[in-house]
């Protein structure tokens, strides 16, 4: 074994634990199956680091964008045709690659500067932020009785200063891998309070978990797709949705690395990967797939941007995938501990759009950047509090997300306005 193997293993794992519980809550409201949405996420982020030339570090989860699509299809036509729908917003991916392809990065990167990609960062992370809360104040049924909320909120906050205690005070490799001690600290102060009453631990999940799930033999583990319009046309225009959204995740990404992924490997490139990854989960079962900013949250947090990381944390998707029991012990965490968690990763995210603002030294006397900035901000995080907004177009209902309005608009704003709107104030 290399000197280091076994430490990159553990920073893997780290991103494994980070994607976990948004990817398998996915199929487990769509009515999917967690077991396969773990082995499309892992196989479509490997296909997303192909096409990538191995240099983005992104990780492939469900995507929440099509959340009520798919629910609604596998409720009406069942999972193989929303599978079909999946396979057919893929498509519509490889397409927009191929725009970008076409138009330059150059051209693309002309309409994102940081005056808007700051805020849609900032949008991003406090956007996220109250799936943390949520789960932070998470509480358990204990004799008939819930448990206190505020035990719940103590859980989490003890979650988070182990994590910011390690991030600060740590040494050498347990300065790596916050996260994960984190997660392990909480998960055995959850079993202590179990053990002394005052917290109930559901170890259901792995009772009931095969310890191997086998194709086209376990039940609703890898299906065929089919097809019918009527499902498609409520599902592939989504593509357009999340398409608009994956600018902003790879800015984050981007933004918290280091490098411009715009212009290398490409956007064109990166979108490919996105449309394939999701191509692969609608052939097999899985949700349609998306960049996961709970692993960039990881990147920010740890400052290790090996995208070699992320596929370790792949292929230990793939192979939990196929070994139900294992993938069901993670379920087993609970809430207030991925909630602890939650909030620093995506607090982390919201920091990284500040520093993209800070670092370009805007200049907020001009009205033209606290136009841009507040409204991005204002509108992206306000159509998140209600839900998007949703556009019926006869029998199809589409969603558009706070974060793609807020992208929208900013984009518009800044080819609009003029450059300078007033002189600035003295």
């Amino acid at each position: 074994m290399r000197k280091g193997l076994g430490n990159d293993f553990l920073l893997g794992v780290q991103h494994l634990f980070a994607m976990f519980g948004a990817t398998i809550l996915v199929p487990l409201i769509t009515g999917m199956n967690p077991a396969t949405a773990l082995v499309s996420a892992g196989c479509g982020t490997l296909i997303f680091h192909l096409c990538t030339k191995f240099e983005v570090p992104v990780f492939q989860g469900s995507s929440f964008a099509f959340l009520s699509a798919l629910t609604a299809a596998v409720a009406t036509y069942g999972v193989q045709y929303a599978q079909g729908g999946i396979m057919a917003a893929g498509i519509l991916y490889v397409l927009f690659a191929a725009i970008a392809y076409a138009v330059g990065a150059e051209r693309i990167k002309k309409i994102f500067p940081a005056v808007v990609t700051g805020p849609v960062i900032v949008v991003i992370g406090l956007n996220l932020s109250s799936t943390g809360i949520n789960d932070a104040m998470s509480t358990v049924e204990i004799a008939g009785t819930a448990s206190p909320t505020w035990l719940s909120i103590l859980i989490a906050m003890f979650t988070l200063a182990v994590i910011i205690i390690c991030t600060i005070f740590a040494k050498g490799f347990f300065k790596l891998v916050p996260i994960l001690i984190g997660l392990a600290c909480g998960y055995v102060l959850c079993i202590i309070l179990d053990l002394c009453g005052v917290w109930v631990m559901d170890y259901s999940a792995i009772t009931e978990a095969h310890w191997v799930n086998i194709p086209y033999y376990t039940e609703g583990f890898f299906t065929l797709p089919k097809f019918d319009l009527a499902v498609i046309l409520s599902i592939a225009p989504i593509a357009l949705v999340t398409a608009m959204e994956h600018l902003g995740d790879i800015t984050t990404n981007g933004a918290v690395v280091g490098k411009d992924f715009f212009k290398n490997p490409g956007l064109h490139r990166t979108l490919l990967g996105d449309g394939l990854a999701s191509l692969f989960a609608g052939l097999i079962g899985g949700p349609a797939n998306t960049t996961y900013s709970e692993n960039t949250g990881v990147l920010a947090t740890t400052k290790n941007y090996n995208p070699a990381l992320l596929r370790i944390a792949a292929v230990l998707a793939i192979i939990l995938g196929f070994f139900g029991k294992f993938g069901a012990a993670l379920q087993t965490i609970p809430s207030p501990v991925r909630g602890g968690v939650e909030l620093m990763l995506f607090g982390m995210i919201a920091s990284v759009g500040i520093r993209t603002l800070a670092e370009a030294n805007l200049d907020f006397t001009h009205s033209r950047n606290l136009i841009i900035v507040g409204l991005v901000l204002s509108v992206g995080l306000g159509f998140s509090m209600v839900g998007g907004l949703t556009i019926t177009f006869g029998s199809i209902a589409i969603n558009f997300s706070g974060l793609f309005i807020a992208v929208i608009l900013g984009v518009l704003l800044n080819l609009v306005l003029p450059q300078e709107l007033e002189e600035p104030s003295k």
